[in-house]
């Protein structure tokens, strides 16, 4: 019996693969660190020294990790066809930790280092929700409806996502605008650009002229100096991931704020991961589901002790880059080339070459494709309750914007009084509890309208009943972890639960009208 044929590393399809998702990579190290600098007003020698490095090696281990697979993969069957899983950091998350954890944080104490050290506690408890969900994920998905699921994932990509790039790209258009046409044209439109380059970086690439262009005539669009870009020199150098778990202790002075999102979101990891490695398996390459989410948290895990606020997370997309040609070579490549950029400083050079409005189309697509897979992936019935799920979301951004507003001015709700701020048309008491853990809250109201739409009433009662063990003790429609935290609330639960169950048992009701059940395929997440 002769032995299998050891697989090939690289192949001449990788290379294919190895731009796009390279492209795909950069675009989104140039996005976090736009979020920590511009955003979270974050030093640069943290951003750089620190978080970067830390991101660069979390990055490198999970796609030689994935590689890895592929290749026992292809030597266990003898296919020489097998691509690796994408993966990097998680986009959704990215946006999340940013504007739900680390900014509030930051602005309420006044220091951005508050805000990166939540950050790294809530990654740090996401990271063991990966590992110990490996093997529950499954159960959590048969039970919940995936409307709630998608739709909570939905209003954070309208509300935290999508909003901020839209108000930037229309500050200025002339860039905004014309990149955000570009991304359309090709990611959308099925428009090929010159030789296959990649969208996204043509889009980038046109921001930039446009950018810089704009300087010889006096009109400065995007910011971009010579100044900055002389400074960011200054970033250059070898900076190696440093241990930073005595940051991680330090944030869990906010852990009631941080557990609100990060349980939920772990066990949305969860679903995910499942998903992608399903999509992987109906291409033809079928990957250990509990290896993946456990190589997903322990990863986090390490990138998180040594300064990364980001999650990892395997992509969507491994059909695409299969296609293409990818095969194991292009994921160990892509890991080796983040490392250098990362810990030689280089992506301070790139920050400081492109404007961060170009960027930003790339941020409203992913937004626009996330909230449009709520609708695409669930029966058209459901519909009313994956726009129940959005309103958590828009609650929360409501109340940011006002607090950041009136924390502008020098004040805040309480001091101008709930009653003048409810005269001109802000309710905001009613943004507090609706915004207060949107992320739960987001699943368990639309799955509760779900079984009502389905006419399983007894199980929207157990979901009405759970919302009010979560209200309770702090996890939904409030602000902060505990006993007793919203008792009204989840009184009101309780009573819902009754209504359903008595529903159930005594109401005749109305058959459920026939629809035609769509089958809708996974769009390409370009950006993730």
């Amino acid at each position: 019996m002769t032995a299998p044929n050891k697989p090939k590393i690289w192949t001449p399809g990788d290379w294919n693969a190895f731009f796009g998702f390279g492209t795909n990579i950069l675009v989104n190290l140039l996005t976090l660190t736009a979020l920590l600098r511009f955003v979270l007003k974050m030093p640069d020698d943290i951003v750089f020294g620190r978080i970067l490095p830390a991101t660069g090696l979390m990055l490198c281990m999970s796609t030689i990790y994935y590689a890895w697979l592929a290749y026992k993969l292809a030597l266990k069957t003898g296919r020489n066809d097998v691509c690796a899983l994408p993966s990097g950091t998680s986009v959704p998350h990215m946006f999340v930790v940013v504007f739900v954890i680390m900014l509030p944080i930051s602005l309420q104490t006044g220091d951005p280092i508050k805000g990166w050290e939540a950050g790294l506690t809530w990654v740090f408890i996401q990271s063991f929700v990966l590992m110990i969900g490996g093997f529950i994920a499954p159960v959590i998905r048969k039970i919940t409806p995936r409307a709630a699921l998608l739709g909570t994932l939905a209003g954070v990509s309208i509300s935290f996502i999508s909003m901020r790039p839209a108000l930037e790209m229309f500050t200025t258009p002339v860039i905004g605008v014309v990149c955000f046409a570009i991304i359309l044209l090709s990611w959308f439109g099925g428009v090929r650009y010159y030789k296959g380059i990649p969208a996204g970086l043509i889009a980038i690439a046109v921001g930039s002229i446009i950018a810089w262009g704009s300087n010889l005539f006096g009109l400065n669009y995007g910011d971009m100096t010579l100044a900055k870009l002389t400074g960011s020199f200054a970033n250059f150098g070898f900076s190696v991931p440093l241990p930073a778990v005595g940051h991680i202790f330090s944030g869990f002075e906010f852990l009631g704020v941080i557990l609100v999102t990060a349980i939920p979101f772990g066990i949305y990891d969860l679903v995910e991961a499942l998903d992608n490695v399903e999509s992987a398996a109906v291409a033809g390459d079928d990957f250990p589901t509990t290896r993946v989410l456990t190589a997903d948290g322990v990863i986090s895990l390490v990138g998180c002790c040594l300064g990364n606020p980001f999650i990892n997370a395997v992509y969507i997309g491994h059909p695409g880059w299969k296609s293409m040609g990818g095969r194991i070579g292009y994921s160990a490549a892509t890991g080796v080339v983040v490392i250098l950029f990362c810990t030689f400083g280089i992506i301070s050079l790139m920050s400081s070459l492109i404007p961060i409005v170009a960027i930003s189309p790339i941020l409203l697509y992913i937004g626009m494709l996330i909230g449009a897979q709520a609708f695409q992936e669930t029966p058209k019935s459901h519909a009313p309750a994956i726009i129940l799920a959005l309103t958590p979301h828009l609650a929360a951004w409501g109340k940011l914007l006002i607090d950041n507003s009136l924390g502008a001015a020098g004040t805040n709700a309480a001091a101008v009084g709930m009653e003048k701020l409810g005269q001109v048309g802000v309710l905001y008491h009613g943004l507090e509890v609706l915004g207060g853990g949107a992320i739960l809250s987001g699943v368990i109201l639309p799955a509760i309208a779900v079984f009502v739409i389905d006419r399983k009433f007894a199980i929207g009662a157990y979901f009405a009943l759970t919302g009010a063990m979560l209200t309770f003790f702090g996890l939904m429609h409030g602000e902060q972890i505990g006993i007793g935290e919203s008792p009204v609330i989840a009184c009101s639960y309780v009573m819902v639960a009754l209504v359903l169950a008595g529903c159930a048992k005594y109401a005749v009701v109305a058959p459920k009208p026939a629809e035609e059940e769509e089958v809708h395929g996974h769009l390409p997440m370009a950006a993730d």
